[in-house]
C-alpha cells in the first residue's frame, strides 16, 4: 500500500519492528522451488564467486536439477498451513505484536520470496511507522544472512523520498534471555521424552572462507553452544557442536553434523537429542534434514533414535524474549514502549531465568 504525500503527512507517527527471516518457496513444487533458489543463490552475499563463473553453473546445472530433488523433501514437511517457516513466522509476528501493544506495529519480511523486505517496510510505513527497528531472526550474525537482509532494507530505503529513522539488531547469540529460552526448551523436551545420552547442537554451516575473511558467525555459534551447555550443566563429554547443510566440494565450517551423527551412533550413544540453536523457526533444514534424514543416518550407524528438540518457534518464552529485545532497542524513540509494557516483559523473562536456576 502506497500513501499519497497528503495521507502520509496526516498520519500519527509510530515505531515499527520488521521481523526478518530467510524465506521459503511458495509451494513444494519444482517451479516454486526454482524461483526461490534463483533469488537465494544469485545473492553475492550467499555465493561469493565471480558472477561470470557462478551464474552459468547456477542457471545451467543447479536450477535445472536441484528443484526436482528438493520437491520431495519440501512435500515431506508441508502442512495444511503451507510452509512451516511461513506459518511459524506469522505466529511470531502476531505474538510479538500482542506483546508490544498498539503503539508499535510489527511486520514480517523474508529476504527471499514474499513478503519481501520492500513489502514489509511499505507495510510499516502505511501504518505510520516513521521509526523502524530491523530484527533479523538470526541469533548469530553472518554476512550470508543478517548482512544481506540489511542490504535489502537499505536498498529499498534508497528508493524512498521520505526515509524513516532506522535501527538494526545485528545478533543476540549470547543474550541471557535467549540462552534461557533455549535451555528451557531442552528441559521441556527432557521432561516429556526423557533425557537422552548426548546433546547435539547443530548450526547451519557456511563456507570456511567466510570465517577467514572475518565473518564472526563461527565464534557466535561457539559461544551460544558453550553458554547453553553451561545453562544445562552439561559436562564437555555430554554435548557436541556441529555444522550442517554444507553443499559442494569447498571446505565449510566443521565438524560436520552428518559425520558427527555417524560417529555418535557408532560410539554406542543410544538416544541422541539434537537442537538447532541458530534457527528461530523450524524449516526444511530442521524438520527434514535433522529430524528425518539424520535420524535415519544415526540409526544406520548403530544408534537408537535421534530426537529433535523443536526450534523456539512461537513458544511464549521465545516471544517474551523477542519483545524484551525489541523494547530495549526501541528505547528513546517517542512513544515506542510504555513503562508498564517494559516492566511486564522484563518480569516474564526474569521468571523464566529463575525457573532454570531452581
Amino acid at each position: 500500500m502506497t500513501l499519497s504525500p497528503a495521507e502520509a503527512h496526516r498520519q500519527t507517527q509510530r515505531s515499527g519492528v520488521l521481523l526478518l527471516n530467510l524465506g521459503t518457496p511458495s509451494a513444494p513444487e519444482p517451479a516454486a522451488i526454482r524461483r526461490y533458489l534463483a533469488e537465494f543463490l544469485s545473492d553475492p552475499r550467499v555465493v561469493e564467486l565471480p558472477r561470470a563463473l557462478w551464474l552459468p553453473i547456477l542457471y545451467g546445472i543447479i536450477l535445472t536439477l536441484r528443484p526436482r530433488r528438493l520437491a520431495h523433501a519440501y512435500r515431506s514437511i508441508w502442512s495444511a498451513e503451507g510452509s512451516p517457516l511461513m506459518a511459524i513466522s506469522r505466529r511470531q509476528q502476531a505474538g510479538l505484536q500482542q506483546r508490544l501493544g498498539a503503539d508499535v506495529v510489527v511486520a514480517l519480511a523474508m529476504r527471499y520470496g514474499e513478503p519481501s523486505i520492500a513489502q514489509g517496510i511499505s507495510a510499516l510505513l502505511a501504518q505510520g511507522a516513521r521509526r523502524i527497528l530491523l530484527l533479523p531472526l538470526y541469533p548469530q550474525y553472518s554476512a550470508t544472512t543478517t548482512a544481506t537482509g540489511f542490504d535489502a532494507a537499505f536498498a529499498h530505503l534508497a528508493s524512498l523520498r521520505w526515509q524513516p529513522e532506522l535501527r538494526s539488531i545485528a545478533s543476540y547469540h549470547d543474550d541471557p534471555a535467549y540462552i534461557a529460552a533455549l535451555a528451557a526448551s531442552v528441559q521441556a523436551h527432557w521432561r516429556q521424552h526423557g533425557r537422552g545420552d548426548h546433546l547435539l547442537m547443530s548450526f547451519h554451516s557456511i563456507p570456511l572462507r567466510c570465517l577467514q575473511l572475518g565473518d564472526p558467525y563461527y565464534c557466535h555459534c561457539q559461544k551460544t553452544a558453550r553458554l547453553l551447555a553451561q545453562a544445562l550443566q552439561l559436562e564437555p563429554q555430554q554435548w557436541t557442536l556441529s555444522f550442517q547443510s554444507r553443499v559442494g566440494r569447498a571446505k565449510w565450517l566443521s565438524p560436520y553434523t552428518d559425520e558427527s551423527v555417524t560417529r555418535l551412533g557408532a560410539s554406542g550413544v543410544r538416544q541422541l537429542d539434537a537442537i538447532c540453536p541458530g534457527f528461530a523457526a523450524d524449516c526444511l533444514e530442521t524438520l527434514e534434514e535433522v529430524a528425518i534424514r539424520y535420524d535415519a543416518q544415526f540409526r544406520a550407524a548403530g544408534g537408537g533414535a535421534l530426537r529433535y528438540v523443536p526450534a523456539l518457534n512461537d513458544a511464549p518464552a521465545h516471544l517474551d524474549f523477542l519483545a524484551q529485545l525489541a523494547q530495549r532497542h526501541l528505547q528513546g524513540w517517542p512513544g515506542s514502549i510504555t513503562p508498564d509494557a517494559q516492566a511486564s516483559a522484563d518480569a516474564r523473562v526474569q521468571m523464566l531465568q529463575r525457573s532454570l536456576e531452581a
